[in-house]
């Protein structure tokens, strides 16, 4: 980072200082119209408009000595220069004479190279072209933080000072080197409460010209007090200190700031920092953590969160179920109603949905992760409306989710990926929205019963990408600090390669935003482990200082798991080191795999159309059951091709595992193609996220519908859907299950239920049915696909009974304890895997319908096999192999497959197993386990 010389720092603070006392000078509301600010239903006044419409911005600040100005250059007389105006009365008119300008700051061409750590985080400016790179002299440096806080614009002029060009400027890194070092050290932001007797407000807004604090008693009573913030010129936080503890009151913040194109602005907005909210997130509520309205009984005893955190000791024995908080109760009658859906739900020990979880926790699973649960802005948290949904309607028709889609911009359910504030619990899932510390407590007294059910939790958090941005209903950081924290494209729009309004976290305070954020989540809710949507749109450094401070937060270690997808304007590294699938290795960072999942479940998750069909997989048909739409079966070679896949993912994708492959050399798993990617891609197996289906796309059990052949019994499905998570459960690394693929979970083909409502997203703990053939999907992501849909829906031999449920629910249980009984499925190194993980049935002469392995438990502290060996076949038909490497094996199947409550009888009743000669006889659609003493 840019420093600046002490001299140049003093003088720059004292222009700042200055400026501050001029813009309060300029504010003229009285008291009586702050505080009417603070109560009016308007949450934006324009103070000053703007003279023109906002330029694109596409100059660039890289610190307060150098700009850039892509696609630019000079001509002989030509010039250019910054100008400014406090009151926002610039006018900039081409061919003409700039008006309004109030300051002016002539600008030299430089040719110096740029400092390391400019050139490299500016390095994207090589895509938006060649440019001008120019120059501000000490003085004017010294004039920039005052000139940020109003209009400025960059201009080129001719000689007769004629405008030939005009453009916005892009400030992140002149505002970072300017505030950042000192803002970072200044501690927690947002209000806090200290010692019990003081209350300190601090807001990070260093280009707002005034801000006060709105102060209320209450979520609803008019404001109390209005307080003016001081200015910290060294940190550019605004900051006041009150001799009381405010804890359980609310407040708000008037921001006055420029907004470009629209003017000097009086923001009302809420605190990015906040802790909990008031319904709706209209106030910030004051949280003192030692408030006892916020702790649950028992909270201060930890024995349960450390017996649960006991369970795993390394990244590898994480096995997680990925739930959605209302999924989890909104249709368990066993809950009482004004429960149903709630945090709250989680504490009925003894309705259907805990005892399934507890269940799944004496089985092996580790950790339930639960989506967004953060602040979010797509529920209302009061009023929300339930669709009236015709459960008459035929299985294949229109009718359901036509009525679902009427109400979904009112009703209950989102998944939630729309931040408002990263910091706060959801309030719809509370008991009483409107009572900020309902949330807290109750959030805790979720965490508190998982806890005691023997699982830890984790979150998903989404911290790419805020649900709005600029002046937006749902905008908090841009009404602040506009055009700072979200990553903008070379016209100085935001970016929304992610979904959404992409956010800057390569940006030093969004990154201290999102370390902070999460570090709280972990120290004052007891989080164990992090999921982070779209990872790879942030930088690997943020994320492994984020690692540091949220283990240190914790004081034990806190897993981190992310999705590593690389795309969007960051791809390949274009902007930082991100933190992908292939920028991680060494971190200890886990990302999802989509290599495994891919050549299990077929094809790919952005197929369309017919393809969706005719691309089957290992699990469901590639070349041995073809169903109606695929035409020439596919060659065996595609077979090999998804099973050595198969292979790498269950050598836990590591990138120097040696594999014999199919087209006959023994290459490393880096070396294994999935598509122009490597099928290996990480160096250790905690670095690595192992699934088939999750909350995204269809889940297992309804893209195993639309592969399969359709006249595939019920009972077979079954199979397959457990084969499917035989797959996660036998893999190295860590293992990863969508909630409900135990109870053969159906969304009714629906591919994006995101924004579904409630009756796409059902489950059911009473196991009766899976909610398949509930109607057609939601027509916005699957209208293109219901001439093949409706047949599916329709058939009634499709939709699994209570039976096939109940079994594969029990089978699902049966391979956790598998897992859960062996180190030697979740070994914690790559060393040991390649020591002693191999393969076999591989190369080019092999079967690729069956998947083998073999696993060397001999010097193993604490491990009760001297081996195991595993088998998954995943055709119909019984599987011959002859494997002299096991010849002489004393092998038998694993205890669970021997107990008399076993859920599949096959392995029992149907292997075997020639020791002499090692030839196993490996039953149809069956997954399978053996083991030595």
């Amino acid at each position: 980072m840019t420093s600046l010389s002490p001299s140049r720092l003093g003088l720059i603070l004292a222009l700042n200082l200055l400026s501050s006392a001029a813009w309060a000078a300029m504010a003229s509301a009285s008291p009586a119209e702050l505080r009417a600010a603070c109560d009016s239903a308007d949450s934006a006044t324009v103070l000053q408009p703007a003279a023109m419409a906002a330029p694109e911005a596409r100059a660039f600040a890289m610190s307060p000595a150098l700009l850039q100005w892509p696609g630019q250059s000079l001509a002989p007389g030509e010039r250019v220069a910054l100008l400014a105006s406090a009151r926002g009365g610039v006018q900039v008119k081409a061919g003409a004479a700039a008006q309004g300008v109030e300051q002016r700051i002539e600008l030299a061409p430089s040719e110096a190279p740029l400092p390391p750590e400019l050139a490299q985080r500016f390095k994207y400016l090589e895509f938006f072209g060649p440019g001008l790179r120019l120059a501000l002299n000490a003085a004017d440096q010294a004039r920039l933080p005052q000139l940020l806080r109003g209009e400025l614009l960059l201009v080129k002029e001719d000689a007769a000072g004629q405008v030939l060009a005009v453009t916005g400027l892009q400030t992140p890194g002149a505002l970072d080197a300017l505030y950042a070092d000192a803002a970072g050290a200044a501690g927690e932001l947002g209000a806090v409460v200290k010692r019990g007797r003081q209350t300190e407000f601090k807001l990070w807004a260093p280009t707002a010209q005034q801000v006060f604090l709105c102060r209320y008693v209450g979520p609803e009573s008019p404001a109390q007090a209005v307080e003016a913030l001081a200015f910290d010129p060294r940190s550019g936080l605004w900051q006041q200190r009150l001799t009381a503890n405010l804890s359980g009151s609310y407040y708000r913040y008037l921001v006055e700031v420029w907004v470009p194109g629209l003017g000097r602005v009086r923001n009302r907005v809420t605190d990015p920092y906040s802790l909990s909210l008031s319904a709706d997130s209209a106030r910030s509520m004051v949280v003192d953590w030692a408030d006892p309205r916020l702790q649950p009984a028992g909270w201060h005893d930890r024995r349960a969160h450390r017996q649960a955190s006991a369970r795993v000791r390394q990244s590898t024995d994480m096995v997680i179920y990925e739930l959605h908080v209302r999924d989890f109760s909104i249709g368990d009658a066993s809950v009482p109603p004004a429960q149903r859906g709630k945090y709250l739900a989680f504490t009925q020990a003894g309705s259907q949905g805990m005892r399934h979880l507890r269940a799944l926790a004496q089985a092996g699973l580790t950790d339930v992760h639960l989506l967004p649960v953060f602040d979010l802005a797509s529920v209302p948290e009061q009023g929300c409306r339930t669709p009236l949904v015709p459960e008459s309607a035929a299985p294949d028709s229109p009718t359901q989710q036509a009525a679902v889609m009427k109400e979904a911009a009112q009703d209950c359910f989102n998944w939630g990926y729309d931040p408002w504030h990263y910091s706060a619990p959801e309030g719809s899932y509370a008991s009483d929205a409107q009572r900020g510390e309902r949330r807290i407590r109750e959030f805790r007294q979720m965490v508190q019963a998982l806890h005691r059910a023997g699982l830890r939790v984790g979150m998903d958090v989404v911290y790419n990408h805020t649900a709005a941005s600029g002046q937006g209903r749902h905008s908090v950081l841009d009404r602040i600090v506009p055009g700072y924290y979200q990553r903008l494209d070379a016209k100085g729009q935001v970016e929304r390669s992610t979904c959404c309004d992409n956010t800057a976290t390569e940006q030093r305070m969004m990154a201290k935003l999102m370390i902070d954020s999460v570090a709280m989540w972990a120290r004052e809710y007891r989080i164990d482990s992090f999921r982070f949507d779209l990872m790879a749109h942030q930088p690997r450094a943020v994320m492994e200082a984020l690692q540091q401070r949220v283990n240190a937060a914790a004081g034990q270690p806190v897993q981190l798991i992310g999705e590593g997808w690389n795309f969007g304007e960051v791809a390949n590294g274009a902007r930082f080191v991100q933190a992908s699938q292939l920028s991680l290795n060494g971190s200890g960072i886990g990302t999802f795999s989509d290599r495994a999942r891919d050549a299990a479940r077929g094809g790919s998750a952005g197929d369309n159309g017919l393809d969706v069909l005719k691309n089957q997989g290992w699990l469901n048909g590639l070349g041995y059951t073809p169903n109606r739409h695929v035409g020439t079966p596919a060659a065996a070679t595609q077979l090999m091709s998804s099973a050595d896949l198969l292979r790498v993912g269950l050598a836990g994708s590591l990138r120097d595992f040696e594999l014999d492959t199919w087209r006959g050399p023994r290459l490393r798993a880096e070396q294994i193609a999935y598509g122009d990617q490597p099928a290996g891609y990480v160096s250790e197996p905690g670095e690595v996220v192992n699934y088939v289906d999750n909350h995204d796309n269809q889940t297992l059990f309804d893209i195993n519908v639309l592969k399969l052949p359709q006249d595939t019994s019920r009972a077979e499905r079954a199979r397959v859907q457990l084969l499917g998570a035989a797959l996660t459960a036998f893999s190295q690394g860590v293992a990863y299950f969508h909630a409900g693929i135990d109870v053969m979970r159906s969304k009714s083909l629906d591919r994006n239920s995101y924004d579904s409502g409630d009756w796409f997203n059902r489950l059911d703990w009473s196991y009766q049915r899976n909610f398949f053939g509930t109607g057609l999907p939601p027509a916005a992501d699957n209208q293109a696909m219901y001439p093949w849909l409706a047949p599916l829906l329709a058939d009634p031999g499709i939709a699994p009974g209570p039976a096939e449920i109940a079994w594969m629910r029990d089978g699902f249980r049966d391979l956790l304890k598998i897992r859960a009984s062996s180190r030697l499925l979740r070994l914690s190194s790559a060393a040991e895997i390649r020591q002693r993980l191999r393969f076999l049935n591989t190369g080019p002469s092999q079967n690729p319908l069956v998947l083998a392995a073999e696993i060397d438990g001999q010097g193993l502290k604490d491990e009760g096999f001297a081996r195991l060996a595993y088998f998954l076949n995943t055709s119909p038909e019984a599987q011959v192999l002859q494997l002299p490497e096991i010849a002489g094996r004393r092998y038998a199947l694993h205890p669970v497959h021997l107990a008399p409550g076993a859920a599949d009888p096959r392995p029992k009743r149907e292997f075997a197993l020639d020791a002499a000669s090692g030839r196993v006889n490996v039953p149809g659609r069956t997954a399978l386990v053996l083991v030595e003493r």
